[in-house]
């Protein structure tokens, strides 16, 4: 499971608040008494499997120490429409202030593992697995990456460094898949081969790698593809995955199918501060 640390919470909670506080501060909660007191709760106004509840808390506690957080849900629990996620007393400046940033981190990681729920319920009782792609938010990619875990999901390479993934454009410039291939190989990394074509295929398969990914396929030829790759390599299926088609897909065999919904269009989950 993708995990997050202190410090990264830390990191992008402090950037938020600086692009919500840059560079006079709340002026409206000013107009408050600065020693007012006051009580709050968070509420999810939807359904969801929550997740950014240390973000959410981050975000009171990075702007006063004092304020208490007390949150009723861990990370990866079903959240029903009207329940209290999380109490929170303390001043009402201080409050207000990391409001809005901490429903934002709510509402962005719920809502990334809300929809990859939906879309590993589809498979439930399949073997075929539902991951995640790069399409994230720039600098939010392990908080998004975090909450596909949250909802059953399975991450793909992290970033550029993590693994080989031997895509179209690199093949268009090379020619050359098998050298691309032996090139790889020379490093103690995981390899992904992406094809559009089965003729692809052709002179690689006495070649031990780990993946092939059949990029936006008929499922006619995708179960042609798996059907010729057998057990040599574990099989990924990308490009134009929605709940309509995700039964079709898997029912070809495929290990797993990546998507790019799950992150780059999942709705933000709504949830509010009452005092």
């Amino acid at each position: 499971m993708q995990k997050v640390n202190k410090n990264y919470i830390n990191k992008v909670v402090k950037d938020a608040l600086k692009e919500d506080l840059f560079p006079s501060g709340d002026i409206t909660s000013n107009l408050l008494n600065k020693n007012l007191k006051i009580s709050a709760k968070i509420v999810s106004n939807q359904k969801s499997i929550l997740a950014g509840i240390d973000f959410a808390k981050a975000a009171f506690k990075l702007i006063d120490k004092k304020i208490l957080f007390k949150s009723r849900f861990k990370d990866g629990k079903k959240i029903k429409k009207g329940q209290i996620i999380a109490l929170i007393m303390g001043n009402a400046q201080s409050i207000f202030k990391s409001e809005r940033v901490a429903l934002n981190f709510l509402g962005l990681a719920s809502g990334v593992a809300t929809k990859t729920n939906l879309f590993v319920n589809e498979l439930k009782g399949k073997k075929c697995k539902i991951c995640c792609t790069r399409k994230t938010i720039p600098n939010l990619r392990l908080l998004q990456k975090y909450s596909v875990n949250l909802g059953g999901g399975l991450n793909h390479r992290y970033n550029l460094s993590d693994e080989y993934l031997i895509k179209d454009n690199h093949i268009a410039t090379n020619k050359n898949i098998r050298l691309l291939i032996l090139k790889a190989l020379k490093k103690n990394k995981k390899i992904t081969l992406e094809i559009d074509k089965i003729s692809q295929l052709k002179n690689i398969f006495d070649l031990k790698f780990h993946r092939i990914l059949f990029d936006n396929m008929s499922i006619k030829n995708l179960k042609k593809g798996i059907k010729l790759v057998g057990n040599r390599y574990e099989t990924e299926a990308s490009g134009g995955i929605s709940l309509n088609n995700l039964k079709k897909i898997a029912s070809t065999g495929v290990s797993r199918i990546s998507v790019g919904e799950i992150t780059h269009s999942a709705p933000i989950i709504d949830f509010k501060l009452e005092i």
